[in-house]
């Protein structure tokens, strides 16, 4: 089945709330001026940091989730540069320049599947959305997330909303002690997908205990990126198609399709 991607808009979006996580993550609502029921998961769009010089390329934030009745989209984002405490300091009331939407979504299982999605960190801001996508299809959606420590796991109650939750920490503070893909729930092999979003070396253990269990295995890699269109090809990544940019071509492929050393 053919994928229809929603046409592409720059628009100074209304900001509704920004809600502040802890220290280190914020959620961002923002309002667009038309309908949005057509964005998919695994999409992402690329902020304009105003007034500042040192910030001048625009920051890819994958959509964490939509509301399309309220024209609303949420975008889970870490304060990790000056780019990022600058959008943290935005308040409701004012406006952002966003390009939207961006990227190749995940596929999507049929009613009747399993799916496990994987998430370190801050990648799991795309993986909500997928997970309510999913589980309105009748998929049995299962999630593991994964971090340092407690202050890295967030959102775990809209998590629960959609699938069974799993939780591993390397200090022990929350759930099993260990890196995220040393947690027991990977040791199952009767998933029917494994959905992975989060550091680089975390994403290619993921897919190399998918493809040892004959498990289909779809990624959202995190290239650093700058037009988000495929123009400036500072974000193109091997794949046995050759070289291909994230921003266009992905941020999702499926494992099989790159070219990672196992």
């Amino acid at each position: 089945m053919t994928t229809t991607y929603a046409k592409k808009h720059v628009n100074l979006l209304n900001i509704i709330e920004n809600k502040k996580i802890n220290t280190q993550y914020f959620i961002l609502k923002v309002q667009a001026p038309h309908d949005i029921s057509n964005l998919l998961p695994g999409q992402f769009v690329n902020i304009l940091v105003a007034d500042t010089r040192h910030a001048f390329l625009r920051r890819p934030i994958s959509i964490y989730d939509i509301h399309p009745q309220e024209r609303t989209i949420d975008l889970l984002i870490q304060v990790v540069g000056e780019g990022t405490h600058l959008l943290s300091k935005l308040k409701a009331g004012e406006q952002v320049d966003i390009l939207y939407p961006l990227g190749k979504s995940f596929s999507l299982l049929e009613s009747g599947k399993i799916a496990l999605l994987v998430g370190g960190g801050v990648g799991i801001a795309p993986l909500l959305f997928l997970a309510k996508k999913l589980y309105r299809k009748g998929v049995d959606v299962h999630i593991l997330l994964g971090g340092k420590g407690s202050n890295n796991i967030i959102e775990t109650k809209n998590f629960e909303k959609y699938g069974k939750v799993y939780i591993a920490t390397e200090d022990g503070s929350q759930g099993e002690r260990g890196l995220l893909t040393q947690h027991s729930i990977l040791r199952k092999s009767d998933f029917d997908m494994i959905y992975s979003c989060g550091p680089d070396a975390m994403m290619r253990a993921v897919a190399n205990i998918a493809a040892k269990h004959t498990i289909e295995c779809e990624v959202s890699l995190e290239n650093m990126m700058a037009c988000g269109i495929g123009s400036c090809l500072c974000c193109v990544t091997p794949t046995k198609s050759g070289h291909q940019c994230v921003c266009s071509d992905g941020p999702v492929f499926n494992t099989k399709t790159l070219e990672w050393n196992k």
